[in-house]
């Protein structure tokens, strides 16, 4: 996939000066050893071992020279908290620390490194400094278990890294009839994130700009007749959805400007279809799949939100609407629910946007709904089918009208159920939904779209956040624990 981070991340031994800098050296040596066995990629040990300033400054150069852009403070000892978080102070990017605990009771009579204290510290001086760190559930580890901390971290360190240095571009007002969609851009610019917002005259413009380019839009038309194979039901439509692809990809390539990555969040209707003449939504499912989420109806943090499940997953998310019930007959007699009950299922839709490597089968179709409102011919262009039964975390990053930002996780699972219904669409089972929707879906108003990974990537969304600075993170609890505001006696 590609608008991804490439994480380089550096492992920063430190020791405090009282303690043998030996130790520190060969802890470290165990550990690298470990990440070489697990053929962990991009991962660096620093030269330097840190005990004092003027160690940190070296560090630091060794990272800005080698492009480290995530680091990890390895404490092999104690280790010095000032030196140590002001290298975390200066190098701003994501950074965790972990901390050797003692290999046996040969080496406590004088070669313990009482790294357990040296945590304590770390955090102390963190919190002085004002910085984010992640501190894993049990940061003190041997070799063989800091390499679980560390695959962790750097997909952690992924998301971090692409929400730094991300733009959201999107075409069009947000619908009237879909205020949801509508929700203050100032906590995107707190995040770091940019904001481009265009009008849909400027994707009409750049749709007839790319067309004389014959040869791309032949080559893109290709491409998408091998991957559609015999459910290619609309040929006719094939080049006009190959030269929209063109044109956003030709804006994605000469409006990232400053920034590194892009996602999009296009209007899709109900202007589009008279002017364009068929549906952007095969469209949107090909670029999200390869990496660049394009999101419906304006949704600007519904696009941020992906890309944000993309990092953490390293695969293509997508976007549907918490859609509707399931009906009992729709679910066997004896069906695996996967630890759900009936009525914490749901039905995941959107018109045709989810990418064919995530659908059980799919073809192109014509959007149902749009279609009573206008011509069928101009409502052609969805990707319909079932949603691949798989693992799924759903999720969102939204800022509430009062501009604070506010965000969800739910791990859970598609069902290899047939929805019996149209669109893009599967039966999603997430267990205790019910009381997560009422109480904080609908509780604490949160728009229709959701993100979907198509894995449970629920811990690395979690702490990504918090890096981030987003603390308000709702995820379901467990029967007998009450949301807030939640009636008792209700239950």
């Amino acid at each position: 996939m590609i608008n991804q981070p490439v994480v380089k991340l550096g492992i920063v031994g430190v020791s405090r000066d009282c303690f043998p800098a030996s130790l520190t050296k060969a802890r470290l040596a165990a550990l690298m050893d470990e990440v070489r066995k697990a053929a962990l990629p991009e991962v660096f040990d620093c030269p330097v071992i840190i005990e004092n300033e003027n160690d940190t400054m070296k560090a630091l150069d060794w990272a800005k020279s080698n492009g480290i852009n995530a680091v990890c403070m390895f404490l092999g000892n104690f280790g010095p908290e000032g030196p140590t978080t002001m290298f975390v102070q200066k190098f701003q990017g994501p950074a965790m620390v972990l901390a050797a605990k003692e290999e046996g009771k040969a080496n406590l009579a004088s070669d313990r490194g009482d790294a357990l204290c040296g945590v304590l510290n770390f955090s102390y001086n963190v919190g002085l400094r004002r910085l984010r760190v992640y501190i894993p559930e049990y940061p003190n580890v041997t070799p063989q278990e800091a390499v679980k901390e560390l695959a962790d971290f750097r997909h952690i360190a992924r998301v971090v890294i692409g929400m730094k240095n991300l733009k959201v571009i999107g075409f069009g007002p947000r619908p009237f009839d879909f205020l949801a969609c509508n929700a203050p851009i100032q906590p995107l610019y707190d995040l770091g994130v940019e904001v481009q917002e265009n009008s849909e005259l400027d994707m009409k413009v750049q749709f007839e700009k790319v067309a004389s380019r014959t040869a791309e839009i032949a080559a893109i038309a290709k491409d998408m007749e091998a991957e559609l194979g015999s459910r290619n039901t609309y040929p006719e439509i094939i080049n006009k959805m190959a030269q929209l692809e063109l044109a956003i990809m030709d804006w994605y390539e000469n409006n990232k400007g400053a920034c590194n990555y892009a996602v999009f969040a296009n209007k899709c209707w109900p202007a589009w279809q008279p002017v364009f003449e068929f549906e952007p939504c095969y469209v949107n499912s090909r670029l999200t799949g390869r990496g660049i989420p394009v999101a419906c109806e304006v949704d600007l943090y519904g696009a941020v939100s992906e890309y944000m499940a993309e990092c953490a997953s390293e695969m293509p998310a997508t976007l549907l609407d918490i859609n509707n019930s399931v009906p009992d007959d729709v679910v066997p007699a004896g069906a695996d629910l996967k630890g759900a009950c009936m009525k914490d299922l749901y039905m995941g839709f959107h018109c045709g946007n989810t990418c064919s490597q995530c659908m059980k089968d799919c073809k192109i179709k014509y959007q149902l709904i749009q279609a009573r409102l206008m011509s069928p011919d101009i409502t052609k262009g969805t990707l319909e089918g079932q949603i691949m039964p798989s693992a799924t975390t759903m999720f969102r990053l939204q800022s509430n009208s009062d501009s604070k930002l506010v965000s969800y996780i739910a791990e859970g699972h598609f069902l290899d159920i047939d929805p019996c219904s149209f669109g893009g669409i599967g039966i999603a089972a997430i267990p205790g939904f019910a009381r997560f929707y009422r109480h904080v879906l609908v509780g604490k108003r949160f728009p229709h779209h959701g993100a979907y990974a198509f894995k449970n990537v629920g811990k690395i969304l979690f702490e990504a956040l918090h890096l981030l600075g987003v603390d308000d993170i709702n995820t379901p609890l467990p029967a007998g624990q009450l949301y807030p505001g939640e009636n008792p006696f209700a239950i």
